[in-house]
This record gives structure tokens, C-alpha cells and sequence, in this order.
């Protein structure tokens, strides 16, 4: 298995990486932003993705977003084939990918926003904190991009403030700072982040039903 930077020539790869990522979120039956093949492409061409490989055989990509003239970067599209899932590879694409963006884009923030539990922990190993979502960019392209989500809904009556996805934020310099004053790690609180995500969906999925009743 291999994991590396992908570039224009794995460009082929791209319709299998749009359908994979499609089927995983029918699969969990959360939202996600589509992409289309050319999309994928392009951040291959730029240098902005990363793809595992097992021979010739497609098993894993992320890619990389930039925004607000890159102060913020984002990890998108984390995506691990069928045939590949239960290996951790996810977690060891995630590391490429941050690591690539950290070396590319060294004095940005970077985001991401998940519903998914075992992409929370890996962020929060990489350094990642759950934040508010004013704490990410405000760039109105990247809300956009919600927009195929089956929550949006969500997201636009709380006007972009809350959703079911939790924010997560990695910040160089803070990072600096707590390294300075702190050398303890902290363990990733699965339970904690359950009852998050379950207080969210219950909060929302009340309204909902109140609103669908008045």
C-alpha cells in the first residue's frame, strides 16, 4: 500500500472516487457535499490531494480546500474504498494529508466539519479542538458547498451557527502556546462526543416534528 501526493495522472481515478464517496453517504445516510470527477481532477493537478493505492487497485484520497485567501485550509472527501475499510487507513491518509497541508499552507487553520466519530478522533490525535462554527472561515463558498447536504436546512435556520456536523479547528499558533505552557495529552472522549451528537439530533429533530405539527 502507498499513499502520495496524487497528480494528473491518476486523473482516471476520479469517477471511482466521486461514486465511492456518493455510496459511503447513502451507506451512513448522512449528508455531503457532492464533487464532480473534473473537481477531483483539478486538485490533483494542483498538487492539493492525496491518493492510497494498493498496486494499480484504488484504495483512499482526501484532498485539500483553501479559503479566505488561505488563513483556512480543510481536508475534504476522506474516502476509503470498501475492499480497503477496518485497516486504518483512513487515519493514515488523514496523516499524510494534514502533514502535506500543514508543509503547504504552514500558517493556516485548519477546519473540518464531521458527523462521524472515528474522523473526530483522528482529528483530535492530529491536534484538532471542537470549536463553534464562528471560529471557522466565513467564507460564504465553503457554506455554499453544504448545500447538497440533506441538513441544510439545519445549518440555514441557525444561520450557519450550528448543525449536526461538529467544527473542528487545528491552530498553529495556539498550538505553539500550549505546547509552551503544557506537555500532558489528553485523551479523546468518545462518550463525550456521542452525547454531543446526540443532544444535537434530539434538539433538532424536535423542532422539526413541532414545526411539521403547528
Amino acid at each position: 500500500m502507498k499513499i502520495i501526493i496524487a497528480n494528473k495522472s491518476h486523473a482516471s481515478y476520479a469517477e471511482i472516487i466521486c461514486n465511492t464517496i456518493e455510496e459511503s453517504a447513502k451507506v451512513r445516510g448522512t449528508g455531503i457535499a457532492r464533487r464532480t470527477p473534473e473537481y477531483i481532477i483539478n486538485k490533483m493537478e494542483k498538487g492539493n490531494a492525496v491518493i492510497a493505492l494498493e498496486g494499480e487497485q484504488f484504495a483512499g484520497f482526501c484532498y485539500i480546500e483553501t479559503w479566505s485567501h488561505d488563513k483556512y485550509v480543510a481536508n475534504s472527501g476522506l474516502i476509503v474504498h470498501p475492499d480497503f475499510r477496518n485497516h486504518g487507513l483512513a487515519k493514515e491518509i488523514k496523516k499524510v494529508i494534514f502533514k502535506h497541508s500543514r508543509t503547504k499552507y504552514p500558517h493556516a487553520k485548519i477546519f473540518g466539519i464531521t458527523t462521524g466519530l472515528a474522523v473526530m478522533k483522528i482529528n483530535y490525535e492530529l491536534g484538532y479542538q471542537p470549536v463553534t462554527f464562528s471560529e471557522l472561515t466565513d467564507d460564504e463558498t465553503f457554506w455554499k458547498g453544504c448545500q447538497t447536504c440533506k441538513n441544510y436546512d439545519i445549518l440555514t435556520r441557525t444561520e450557519h451557527k450550528m448543525c449536526l456536523c461538529t467544527g473542528m479547528l487545528y491552530d498553529p499558533e495556539k498550538k505553539k502556546e500550549n505546547m509552551k505552557t503544557s506537555n500532558s495529552i489528553s485523551k479523546f472522549n468518545d462518550k463525550a462526543f456521542q452525547r454531543l451528537k446526540h443532544i444535537k439530533q434530539t434538539l433538532f429533530y424536535k423542532k422539526e416534528k413541532a414545526a411539521k405539527e403547528n
